[in-house]
C-alpha cells in the first residue's frame, strides 16, 4: 500500500516541479498581474458593466496582492512535496512561505489607499509595511543560518527503515495534497476561512503525526526531540498568520530561531546523546547502575 501511495507520489512531484509545470505557472502569474492591472484602470475610467465593476478594487497595488496570493498558494504545494525528502526541509519551507507572507501583508497596506496616495493617508500603512518588510528579511536572514546548519542523517542505520519512512512521509504529503485542494475550492467559492491560517493548522497536526509514525523507526531521544520542536514551530507560525503587525513577525523569527535552536543543539548534542543508549546498555550486562 504504502508502495503504491510512493509511486503516486513520485508521479505527482515529478509533474509538479518540472520545468514545464513552472513555466506554466510562471506565465498564468503573470497574465492575472497583468489582467488585473488593466481591469482595474477600466474600472476607474468607468469603462466596465457596472455589475463587474462594482467587484473589483480601485486600486492598482490591489493586483500585486491578488499575484501575491497566487505565488504563495504555488509555494504552499512545493512545501508539501518538500515533506517527504526531510523533515527540516519542509520546516525551512514553513518560513519561507510566512516570510512572502509577511511581504504581501506590506503590498496589502497599500492596497487600502486611495489613489494617488499621500504621506498623510499612507503614515501608519509605511509603518505597517517597514514592520512586516524588515520581518520578512529577518527570516530570510535566519533561513540561510538554518539551511547552512543541517546536517541531513538518515532516521536509522537501516536501509530498509529509512525508505519505510520516506514512503509514510510520502503518504502524509498525499493527504496534505488532497487538503490542499479542498481548501483551495472553498477558499475560490468563498466558503471559508483564510486559506494560509487553515492550511498552517492542519500542518501542525500533521508535524504531531509525524513525530507519532518516526517512533515506528526510531525512538531515539535527540530525533524524537527535534521533530517535536519543529511542530513547536509550526504552531508560532500558525499563531503569527492571525496575529495583528508587530506580533505576526515576532512570532514568525521566534519560530525561525527556535528551529535555527533546534538545529544546532541537534549537530553538537546529537552524537553524545545517540552514545548514552550504548553506554547504559554496557553498564547493565557489566552490572553497573
Amino acid at each position: 500500500m504504502l508502495a503504491a501511495l510512493g509511486r503516486l507520489f513520485d508521479r505527482l512531484e515529478t509533474f509538479w516541479e518540472g520545468t514545464g509545470t513552472r513555466r506554466a505557472v510562471a506565465a498564468v502569474l503573470v497574465l492575472v498581474f497583468l489582467g488585473e492591472i488593466v481591469l482595474i484602470e477600466l474600472a476607474r475610467r468607468g469603462l466596465l458593466p457596472g455589475g463587474l465593476a462594482l467587484r473589483l478594487p480601485r486600486n492598482h497595488f490591489r493586483a500585486v496582492e491578488v499575484a501575491f496570493y497566487l505565488l504563495l498558494a504555488f509555494e504552499v504545494v512545493g512545501l508539501v512535496f518538500s515533506l517527504s525528502r526531510s523533515v527540516t526541509a519542509a520546516a525551512g519551507k514553513q518560513i519561507e512561505i510566512f516570510s512572502l507572507i509577511l511581504l504581501r501583508h506590506s503590498f496589502e497596506e497599500f492596497g487600502h489607499l486611495d489613489e494617488p496616495v499621500t504621506w498623510e493617508g499612507a503614515r501608519e500603512s509605511v509603518v505597517h509595511m517597514v514592520a512586516n518588510g524588515f520581518g520578512a528579511l529577518a527570516l530570510f536572514v535566519v533561513l540561510g543560518f538554518y539551511y547552512a546548519a543541517q546536517r541531513h542523517r538518515p532516521i536509522s542505520d537501516d536501509a530498509k527503515e529509512t525508505r519505510g519512512f520516506v514512503a509514510a512521509k510520502k503518504a502524509i504529503a498525499l493527504v496534505l495534497v488532497g487538503v490542499f485542494g479542498v481548501l483551495a475550492v472553498r477558499s475560490l467559492a468563498g466558503a471559508g476561512g483564510g486559506f494560509f491560517e487553515s492550511f498552517y493548522a492542519v500542518l501542525v497536526f500533521a508535524d504531531v503525526l509525524l513525530v507519532l509514525v518516526s517512533l515506528r523507526y526510531s525512538a531515539s531521544y535527540h530525533i524524537v526531540f527535534r521533530n517535536s520542536g519543529l511542530a513547536v514551530a509550526t504552531v508560532l507560525l500558525r499563531l503569527g498568520l492571525s496575529a495583528p503587525v508587530y506580533w505576526n513577525a515576532a512570532l514568525g523569527l521566534a519560530a525561525a530561531l527556535f528551529a535555527l535552536g533546534l538545529t544546532l543543539a541537534g549537530n553538537r548534542f546529537a552524537p553524545v546523546l545517540r552514545r548514552v543508549p550504548e553506554r547504559e546498555s554496557g553498564s547493565v550486562r557489566a552490572g553497573g547502575s
